[in-house]
Formats: C-alpha cells, structure tokens, sequence
C-alpha cells in the first residue's frame, strides 16, 4: 500500500507531517504541530486536488496512522507517533 505509486505520496505526507513547521506555511487557525495540517495545504505541497489530498490521508487516517482534529470547519492531519512506531516494531519483526 505505501510503495505504489500513489503510495509515494502517503509516505511523503508520512515525512513531512513529522515537522510540519519545516515544510508548511503558518496556517490562519490551527497550530501546525498541535493540531496538524489541513488537507487544503497537503493537496498544494503535492500539486493535486484537496479531494486527491483527502483521499491519500483519509487511508492513513483509516489505518491509523494519522489522527484527526477538527478547528473551527477543517479537519486537520497529524501523525500518531505510538501507532506509528507500534506499526514499524510488527515489521521488523518480520510481520
């Protein structure tokens, strides 16, 4: 899933969600590290369409990846840094 094509992308939303403040601009609400980053910022940094963008971080969201957190209407992305690390310990256990 994450070495197709399209899964170039995920991982590198994966890598730049790590520090977002490094690859994102500010945003107008929202702390970019306590909060995460709008799908809106994701589909530029990529140069697809924020539905494009969505799809690529509903799927991280959906296997738990990213968590979620909604301010003001926008949802915003941000790693989850346990589940990650819980994920990478299952394959270089030979999962």
């Amino acid at each position: 899933m994450l070495r197709t094509p399209t899964g170039e992308r995920r991982l590198h939303i994966l890598e730049w969600l790590k520090d977002p403040a490094a690859h994102f601009p500010p945003q107008r609400h929202g702390d970019l590290v306590e909060d995460g980053v709008t799908a809106d910022a994701v589909a530029r940094k990529l140069g697809v369409s924020r539905s494009v963008a969505e799809t690529h971080l509903g799927l991280l969201v959906d296997i738990g990846l990213l968590r979620t957190r909604r301010v003001r209407r926008r949802t915003h992305y941000r790693r989850d840094e346990m589940r990650i690390a819980e994920v990478a310990r299952m394959f270089e256990k030979g999962w």
